[in-house]
């Protein structure tokens, strides 16, 4: 297909249904790996399996740092790959497999291994972990990313894949709160129900990442590749495309406003399961209940993501959203820590938590879908500037910083649960008053300041409609000059 050609079919034509639904289901695999790594592989290792709060921390933040810096790494190979497979797809065919695995080795470390040995498997495998889901998660975005060229598609394509990541994660916690802790004694501080949690975890990975590697592979022709002359991956040339990429204004607020909003987000993802367990005493059921917030808002996000880039245009929604997460998401702890909430583990209470973090969902499904849409316009302003196409870097620079921050966060939790002296092996109802207190401010009060300062770097990011609209006409300018006569 010429170049003229896929520029046409690429700005006229929206995505077929199949092709969204394809995208976007790959997201499920990667969701349902975050969802259980960010939800119970903290809790399993301190409160199981004793390993104190500091190396729990300590491992869990290098093993994402190092995932963060293999982010770029695969993002400049796919930018510069060239296969029958075309730049993206070998790569999500390669990591389905390996990440499974990976996820099985984490909750069976071998016996007797002592703090050091606990601390060290855990460590090893899930930077293996980490590495093989960047395998799939960087190509798959930078994908999304060439499926269109229109402003407003662009964010239609990422709302189904922000859709299908809902659904892999509220699965896994349908099935960890509903199917499996109730039917153990003592439920998730029962070491012997993470088996079932685990098997469910593999199918979505093998089934979710590669069907959306093999339903998209009729789109390979109709994808951009990388021009004739462009440089073969070597570390000089990734600092350099990195360097290139933050050099780009748009670029560089939304990480700054990234690594603010990741700090806050790590620290209440760690401490999540401490909160639903000993800080509000909430049953299993009840906790699965809690999913409806998930559900509201990734369906309203769904909907109206769309609608508000056409009436308020991406920064607007960026800074209201990211305001919006970090404020809402606050409100039920810090009405607790006033004493407004109502009591513990009470059907009353869960009702409030869900009122609380439906709409604080909403806020951060749509920041998400605003920022992987904007990621793709600054995409097409870096070509109009350098003559490159790397949607690779972009997306795989944005996780770096993200992941590195939301790192700290995970540190951060981590080194409070051992300063305010929270105990391994706890029961609900048995934790000093104080303790919880501190406990509270830490996911909240505390996290909250780190989310409003990226909310008001976010404001710094100013690529609008007409400026993309800009960039698209010089772009297909350009490759009409370009095309060979």
């Amino acid at each position: 297909m010429s170049e003229e050609n896929r520029l046409s079919t690429t700005e006229s034509a929206p995505v077929p249904m199949r092709t969204k639904l394809a995208f976007g289901i790959g997201a499920s695999g990667e969701s349902a790996t975050n969802w259980v790594f960010n939800a119970l592989t903290f809790f399993y290792y301190n409160q199981i399996l004793g390993l104190s709060g500091t190396l729990t921390g300590a491992a869990v933040m290098l093993a994402i740092v190092i995932d963060g810096i293999t982010d770029p790494v695969m993002g400049s190979i796919s930018d510069r790959f060239r296969s029958r497979f075309g730049r993206r797809h070998l790569f999500m065919y390669l990591a389905p497999a390996p990440l499974a695995f990976t996820v099985y080795a984490i909750f069976n470390p071998p016996a007797d291994l002592g703090s050091t040995g606990l601390f060290l498997w855990f460590t090893v495998m899930t930077v293996s972990m980490r590495v093989f889901l960047t395998l799939f998660a960087v190509p798959h975005l930078a994908l999304g990313a060439e499926l269109s060229d229109d402003y407003e598609e662009r964010s239609t394509v990422m709302s189904y894949n922000n859709f299908f990541a809902f659904w892999g994660g509220v699965t896994m916690h349908l099935i960890v709160w509903f199917a499996v802790f109730p039917q153990f004694t003592d439920g998730q501080r029962n070491p012997d129900a993470y088996g079932p949690i685990v098997i469910a975890c593999m199918l979505i990975i093998l089934g979710g990442i590669f069907g959306s590697a093999w339903f998209t592979r009729d789109r390979i022709p109709m994808l951009k590749q990388p021009p004739p002359d462009m440089e073969h991956f070597g570390l000089r040339r990734l600092a350099l495309d990195i360097f290139d990429a933050v050099r780009n204004r748009n670029y560089l607020y939304l990480l700054l406003g990234l690594f603010f909003l990741s700090v806050m987000l790590g620290t209440r993802e760690t401490l999540g399961i401490y909160m639903v367990t000993f800080f509000w005493e909430l049953s299993p059921q009840q906790i699965g209940w809690l999913f409806v917030n998930a559900l509201f808002g990734y369906t309203l996000a769904f909907v109206l993501t769309r609608r508000l880039h056409h009436r308020f245009d991406k920064r607007r929604t960026i800074v209201a959203m990211a305001a919006g997460l970090s404020i809402i998401g606050s409100l039920a702890t810090t009405s607790r820590l006033l004493g407004l909430a109502p009591d513990n583990s009470t059907w009353s209470l869960v009702i409030f938590i869900i009122c609380c973090n439906a709409f604080s969902s909403a806020c951060g499904a749509i920041l998400n879908i605003s920022v992987m849409s904007a990621l793709a316009d600054i995409a097409d302003e870096h070509e109009l500037i350098t003559g490159r196409r790397q949607e690779g870097v972009f997306y795989s620079a944005r996780s770096m910083f993200a992941k590195t921050t939301n790192a700290i966060g995970h540190g951060i939790a981590g080194v409070a649960l051992d300063i305010i002296e929270f105990p391994t092996g706890a029961v609900p109802g048995t934790i000093d008053a104080d303790k919880l207190f501190a406990l509270g401010v830490v996911e909240a009060p505390f996290a909250l300041c780190f989310g409003l300062l990226g909310a008001c770097l976010y404001a710094g990011y100013r690529l609008d409609r007409r400026r993309h609209a800009e960039i698209q006409s010089e772009l297909g300018r350009r490759a009409l000059i370009e095309q060979p006569a």
